[in-house]
């Protein structure tokens, strides 16, 4: 099923060469969604009810989800996706509020002090996918950060279901009223990322200060288009797993997590790096064995064999690390002898899965870690949605008379050193 990737000669300068990718050619993404982006910023929603037309073929005349509506979804929620849903909140908020930033006063001299601060954006839009499946996963994913860091207004957007009556999924609603977010709209796709972007006063809607969540290549671009108008947390991609093993691993788990990341879509990247021939021989076996047993096989099929899926040979789990590393994914999973040592060694992945018992699905729902996560080699410089993607480091810097006065002769020095004459006389104004 999977194919084959011998590694165990190539040269590290190679490895992020020769790893397996995904195809997404965000730039022609970009070209394509360009007309809608500008459309949303010159009409306002009209634009974007064309839009939502054209490519989720459903007509949505007012985007805005009645709050009743919400609360209807909540009361006919199946008890225990609501269970589950309560427990995934309740885990994700342990975490991210310990990553709560705190106020940092230095002195820097007598007299002299510089104060960080963190200052939440005032209103954020959050991005919640709705296209082969429904994610209310991400609502969680989204909105507890952003409530944590202190955000005044969270903006959940979904795209409308023909089935839902031009609303996003019933479970989304469910999980926007449990988390107390009122402020949804029907509207997915680049139109949304643009109507977050830039509002618009005729439906009620004001542009946000930064746009959060995954979603497919066009989302991506729209992104790409808005950054700088608004923040956004990442240029998200395909999802990705890579699982770094030895021989000891048990081939049902790695091929059952390897099948879960390519039930999200055609382009997943299902990687499996190990230093045994044997395994990936065992693997294959299970995946042709749990293929017969899952549901959406057709598209599991596509993303096993695609090109960005391989098994990929190596020496050994020195050169394996090398690999992982190279390929910096979303999700790596570490499952060998002594994973935890291996996992501390990893320098670039999204997040890392340690050992037989922490598998992508736990961190996908109910582990308290963040499911929102760098894709595409973007974990060698990026990190996964937190508290700190809502928050602003803002310096306070306050200084005596006699503080200035002792620090002014290398400033007049500095400023003349650079030509800028006026950036002395600022501080020789001040001086006797």
């Amino acid at each position: 099923m999977l194919r084959r990737l011998d590694l165990t000669d190539a040269p590290a300068v190679d490895l992020r060469r020769v790893l397996p990718r995904a195809r997404v050619d965000v730039h022609a993404a970009t070209a394509a969604v360009e007309p809608v982006v500008t459309g949303v910023a010159e009409r306002g929603y009209a634009a974007v009810r064309e839009a939502t037309l054209r490519f989720d073929g459903v007509d949505v005349p007012q985007p805005r989800v009645p709050v009743d509506a919400l609360s209807e979804a909540l009361a006919q929620l199946d008890p225990a996706v609501r269970d589950a849903l309560i427990e995934s909140i309740r885990r994700a908020r342990v975490v991210h509020e310990a990553q709560r930033r705190e106020t940092v006063e230095v002195r820097v001299v007598p007299g002299g002090t510089v104060t960080e601060k963190w200052v939440p954006v005032r209103r954020a839009g959050l991005y919640v996918p709705g296209g082969q499946a429904v994610y209310p996963s991400s609502v969680v994913m989204n909105v507890i950060p952003a409530q944590v860091a202190g955000v005044e207004a969270m903006v959940v957007c979904s795209p409308p279901q023909a089935e839902a009556d031009g609303r996003p999924d019933p479970t989304i609603l469910a999980a926007c009223a449990l988390l107390g977010v009122d402020e949804v709209y029907a509207v997915g796709g680049a139109q949304a990322i643009a109507l977050l972007g830039y509002g618009d006063a005729t439906v009620g809607i004001e542009p946000v200060d930064v746009i959060t969540g995954p979603g497919n290549v066009f989302v991506t671009a729209a992104k790409r288009l808005l950054r700088g108008q608004v923040g956004i947390d990442a240029e998200a991609g395909p999802t990705e797993i890579a699982v770094l093993a030895d021989g000891g691993a048990d081939p049902v788990h790695v091929a059952a997590d390897l099948i879960s990341q390519a039930e999200h879509d055609e382009l997943a990247a299902s990687v499996l790096v190990t230093d045994s021939p044997a395994l990936a021989d065992a693997v294959d076996a299970e995946i042709v064995r749990q293929l017969a047993l899952t549901k959406h096989v057709d598209r599991i099929t596509a993303a096993l064999s695609g090109d960005q899926s391989a098994v990929v040979l190596v020496r050994d789990l020195e050169q394996g690390l090398a690999v992982v590393d190279a390929y910096a994914a979303e999700h790596l999973e570490v499952i060998t002898a002594d994973a935890r040592r291996w996992a501390d060694r990893v320098r670039n992945a999204g997040c890392v899965f340690v050992g037989s018992y922490a598998p992508v699905s736990l961190g996908d729902y109910c582990a308290g870690s963040n499911h929102v996560l760098p894709t595409g080699c973007t974990a060698h410089h990026a990190s996964g949605l937190s508290v700190q993607s809502f928050l602003k480091g803002m310096h306070l810097v306050e200084y005596t008379r006699e503080a200035l006065l002792e620090v002014a002769p290398h400033v007049l020095a500095l400023s003349a050193a650079e030509d800028l004459p006026a950036h002395g006389a600022a501080v020789s104004v001040r001086l006797p």
